[in-house]
């Protein structure tokens, strides 16, 4: 199967900085892939650099066939694909309606609507007429997701969803990330919280001071103790 999203050997910089060596990784349609790893270890570059954030000094990136390497992340964002930043970035002044409808790109019959992102997020429904400022840190969590969903993405990047959340938060967060995992959303996150990662993903990549140390399917993973120990234990 081709794969909807293919990074062969990116090399980043930040800087003078060398931040990542080579990173290569794959990701199919419908599936979720994570990429786990200490802080620090390049995850959320990783996403930023596949995004035109920071664009790579080498490598490519082809997503859907088409090579993207370096594209601007306005243009990156119009081919297809939808990212979630760790810092969330809502509009504090606008309200959850109003923070939707800046996300919005394209009509179709499987376009996300308001309605059908409130009645998969009833929490926003409930807020839809609240400014985002106002809203928890969990509650600003799933606007975030919702306003890049509204972009109808192909290829959803979350960059460290659980960070900072509850635990009953992020539990519901799971809840509708696996829903959208159901309605077939691929997704590529990166993810400090193991436990997390492994109940959405259905494959991982390790990654160590921005290198790939390690791939392979989440059951592996859970059976490898020695991998687990030495790139994940804190």
């Amino acid at each position: 199967m081709t794969p909807i999203l293919a990074v062969d050997g990116l090399h980043a910089y930040y800087g003078l900085s060398h931040v990542l060596f080579g990173i290569t990784l794959r990701a199919s349609r419908g599936e979720v892939v994570a990429l786990l790893g200490r802080n620090g270890a390049g995850k959320s570059t990783t996403l930023r650099s596949i995004m035109g954030l920071l664009p790579p000094r080498a490598g490519s990136v082809v997503f859907g066939g088409e090579e993207i390497t370096g594209w601007s992340p306005h243009r990156v964002c119009q081919r297809g694909l939808g990212f979630v930043p760790e810092d969330r970035r809502i509009f504090a002044d606008l309200t959850v309606r109003e923070n939707l409808e800046v996300g919005r790109k394209g009509r179709n019959e499987d376009s996300w609507t308001h309605e059908g992102i409130y009645e998969f997020f009833p929490v926003l429904g409930e807020r839809r007429n609240q400014k985002g400022g106002t809203l928890s840190g969990g509650e600003q969590q799933m606007l975030t997701i919702a306003r890049t969903l509204m972009g109808n993405p192909e290829l959803l990047l979350l960059d460290e969803p659980s960070e900072g959340l509850a635990p009953v938060v992020v539990r519901t967060l799971l809840d509708r990330l696996l829903a959208l995992k159901t309605r077939g959303q691929t997704i590529l996150l990166s993810e400090q919280n193991v436990r997390f990662a492994t109940r959405l993903a259905d494959r991982a990549y390790i990654l160590e001071q921005g290198h790939v140390r390690y791939e392979g399917a989440i059951a592996d993973l859970a059976a490898n103790e020695t991998v687990r120990h030495a790139y994940l234990m804190v």
